[in-house]
């Protein structure tokens, strides 16, 4: 060891002595003093209000949430459904089908148009034979009317069925097909 080493844990050693138990003790005798005038401040906690119960007056209505209610709201919404739906598809299952219902939309093509007697016409293209539709005809296996003849594009509206079977109206256009050469 050298002396510079052991003269550091000589002063080491004393400064850890010096901390000895006199001072402990008056801390320890503080402390006491300070739990014994100390005395802790609780609010008392509220006393909980009485419950009153309260008597049930509405034993004699109907239950809103009953199988009865519930299948009588079904039966009026589907009858109501259904003059709707029938409303819709009743003129076109009376009226006599046009010739170009007998294709699907998606076999024509229009090709061009033209205007006759004052009012646009469309060109349209099934199976290699030219068709001349305005608005009011009837186009497609979906009771397709024709609503607009632009330059460019049919407008028509369909009846159709949805997921739930209601006969709903969507609209279909078709386009004008430039020739490919």
């Amino acid at each position: 060891m050298t002396p510079r080493f052991a003269l550091v844990a000589t002063a080491a050693a004393l400064l850890v002595s010096g901390c000895g138990s006199s001072d402990s003790d008056e801390v320890q005798q503080w402390m006491t003093e300070q739990r014994a005038q100390t005395k802790p401040k609780v609010q008392p906690i509220p006393e909980p209000k009485k419950f009153s119960p309260q008597a049930y007056t509405q034993e004699t209505s109907i239950d809103p949430f009953s199988n009865q209610k519930l299948t009588q709201a079904l039966k009026r919404e589907s009858a109501a459904q259904a003059i709707t739906n029938g409303a819709l598809i009743a003129p076109e299952l009376a009226r006599r089908k046009e010739p170009l219902e007998s294709y699907p939309l998606d076999s024509m093509v229009m090709v061009g148009s033209l205007i006759k007697q004052g009012q646009l016409v469309a060109l349209l293209r099934i199976d290699n034979l030219l068709y001349q539709v305005r608005p009011g005809n009837y186009l497609g296996q979906n009771y397709g009317k024709i609503t607009k003849v632009g330059e460019t594009e049919v407008v028509l509206r369909e009846i159709v069925q949805d997921a739930a079977g209601e006969w709903i109206e969507r609209p279909a256009t078709l386009q004008l097909q430039e020739r490919s050469k």
